[in-house]
Order: C-alpha cells, then sequence, then structure tokens
C-alpha cells in the first residue's frame, strides 16, 4: 500500500475506539505517531492509561512496536474552563433542551483534528486517524461523517496541505468495533482493550466488568458493555 511509505498521527484518548483505530493505523502505516488531549476532562484516567496501552502494544504486537513513533500530549485546559458540560465539571449526566446529552463537549473534535493538523503539519504526516463514528455517537453534532469531510477540505485549503482524515469506525458500533480488534490482533489485542482502555465517564477504574473498568451505569459504560454482549452471542464477521 502506498500509505505504508508514510506517516499516520492517531487522536489516541486511550479509550477502546482511539485504541482500536491505533492498532487500525498500525497495521496500515510505516510510522504511527499519537496525539492525546489534556481538557480537564473528569474522566481523566483515560490518559493515564495511554501509556500503558502503547507499552502492551510494543511487548505484544512487536512488529507494530517497530512503528510507534513519537506521542504529543497537548494541554487544552482552556476547552474545560469553557465548555461547562458534565464532562469537565460535576455535573450529573441528563439530556439538554437541545436533544444532545450534556456529555457533548461543543466544538472538542474540531480543535482535535485542527491541533493534530498543526502538529502532522510540522511532522510531515499526511494522515490523520480519529475514532469518531455516526452509529455510537450519541448525536454528536462534531462526530459526522459530513463534519469529518469538511474538516479535512478546511484544513487542506487552510494549511495548503492534502491531509486525509481516515475515520475507520464511522459506520460501525460498538460490537462491530471489538470485532474490528479481534481481526486486527486476535485474543491479545482484545484482552488488551477490555483490560487497559477506559470509556467510563466517572473515571472509575475500581469495578472490572468482563468488557473492562466502569462504573457501569453511565451512558459510555451502557454502550460498551451492550456492544461487548452483542459482540460475543451474535455471530460477527472477524
Amino acid at each position: 500500500m502506498a500509505g505504508r511509505r508514510e506517516t499516520a498521527l492517531v487522536l489516541f484518548s486511550g479509550g477502546q475506539d482511539s485504541t482500536t483505530c491505533l492498532a487500525w493505523a498500525l497495521d496500515r502505516f510505516e510510522c504511527v505517531e499519537t496525539i492525546g488531549f489534556d481538557y480537564g476532562q473528569r474522566h481523566r484516567v483515560e490518559l493515564d492509561v495511554r501509556p500503558r496501552i502503547t507499552q502492551r502494544l510494543k511487548r505484544d504486537f512487536p512488529h507494530w512496536g517497530a512503528r510507534i513513533g513519537e506521542d504529543h500530549l497537548l494541554d487544552m485546559g482552556l476547552l474545560g474552563q469553557i465548555s461547562q458540560t458534565s464532562l469537565t465539571q460535576e455535573t450529573e449526566i441528563a439530556m439538554q433542551a437541545n436533544g444532545l446529552p450534556n456529555t457533548f463537549v461543543p466544538g472538542r473534535n474540531l480543535l482535535f483534528l485542527t491541533f493534530a493538523a498543526t502538529i502532522a503539519y510540522r511532522r510531515g504526516a499526511k494522515h490523520l486517524v480519529t475514532g469518531v463514528c455516526e452509529t455510537d455517537y450519541s448525536g454528536y453534532p462534531d462526530c459526522r461523517d459530513d463534519t469529518m469531510k469538511a474538516m479535512q477540505l478546511a484544513l487542506n485549503l487552510g494549511m495548503e496541505e492534502r491531509f486525509v482524515v481516515h475515520t475507520p469506525l464511522m459506520w460501525i458500533d460498538k460490537a462491530e468495533t471489538f470485532a474490528l480488534a479481534e481481526r486486527l490482533g486476535g485474543d491479545k489485542l482484545l484482552d488488551l482493550v477490555c483490560e487497559e482502555t477506559h470509556t467510563c465517564y466517572q473515571g472509575d477504574r475500581t469495578h472490572r466488568h468482563e468488557w473492562g473498568y466502569g462504573c457501569g451505569t453511565c451512558p459510555a459504560c451502557e454502550l460498551r458493555a451492550q456492544g461487548w454482549e452483542r459482540f460475543r452471542t451474535i455471530q460477527l464477521p472477524r
């Protein structure tokens, strides 16, 4: 593949989706760098698991480990200060009058892609990989396919570049995301996803479930648990 001679930059939060996307990129590109964002999220523990995930990838998948490049962690605290959402302050998770959950952080993915492209520009990376999707996106408008296409166009016009924004999970659900991880790395990658990644909005790393750690009751945990159950009980392409 032509892409194997190029560098990809993966938006890597430490969650199930971004970890699966990281494996997807490692399977395709010769060099893969990662970028994470500290925006004052309540579940900041997701940032703590990031280095453990990459260490296990290097240990358990040496053919991928050699491709893992530099990690970039950006301080985006201002976003947390101005967003006033249940992910950035101690507020009960609920639906808003506009039909969106208050876990929606306005502009988050738009800013993340912009800053990722800024790093990619400097690093000579042409491929940006993000785990957004329309299937399990809770209605977040900045996760839609149209948004990603518009962002790619804006970044390329504004930076006079030819970035490609890859969204490997755009049209699949959590069950299919588990199946994709299994196809990419077998039981070892599935175990890594369950044991090391973090999705819980409450930042709970004390309760261990079959599908991983979390409170088990927040929307992110419920979505992940339902996906795991469907993955285990329904025959999916693997």
